[in-house]
């Protein structure tokens, strides 16, 4: 890709995601986006269908990278000391993407998409997992606990809230490892 379609691409990502950022996806429109990007709107439309493109696409994106964090999917059962510390850290490396782009009603989108995405990197990494029920729901359970225990709490220190996100993932994990 030559650097201007870069920049451009660039340009209207940072645009979106500026307005993104102070209001939902429906009141925002492709001249808003243009005008800030310094394009005209039919430069916006090489790159991208609509809005909705342009959303889907950015939330693949950081999807991708929250689950580029983690390393050892398959110590769920095994290492979830380990397992959780990549858990937070992928959130954490994410998070002002996370809240712009999964905000309002497409907040349990990212965490759905997110535990999808979890679960089929424990089976690349680790093919023999076969889950039972339980094993599934612990997974659901380490994910969407972490995930909402580390947005409620953040604010009172990373460090802190990963400590006890560990403590309480490793006591609900051991009897079932």
């Amino acid at each position: 890709m030559n650097l201007r379609v870069e920049k451009t691409k660039r340009n209207i990502i940072n645009a979106f995601l500026g307005l993104r950022s102070r209001k939902p996806i429906e009141k925002i429109t492709i001249k808003e986006i243009a005008e800030i990007a310094q394009i005209n709107k039919a430069t916006f439309y090489l790159h991208y269908h609509d809005i909705y493109d342009l959303t889907e696409t950015l939330e693949k994106e950081v999807i991708q990278s929250a689950l580029n964090n983690i390393e050892h999917p398959e110590s769920v059962f095994k290492d979830s000391k380990l397992f959780t510390k990549e858990l937070t850290i992928s959130i954490f490396a994410n998070e002002p993407l996370i809240r712009i782009l999964f905000e309002g009603n497409r907040s349990n989108q990212f965490i759905e998409l997110f535990e999808k995405g979890i679960t089929e990197l424990i089976k690349k990494s680790y093919p023999e997992y076969n889950p039972s029920p339980e094993r599934k729901m612990i997974l659901t359970f380490l994910i969407y606990g972490g995930y909402y225990t580390y947005l409620k709490y953040c604010d009172s220190g990373v460090e802190a809230v990963l400590k006890i996100i560990e403590k309480c993932s490793s006591a609900l994990i051991e009897p079932y490892k």
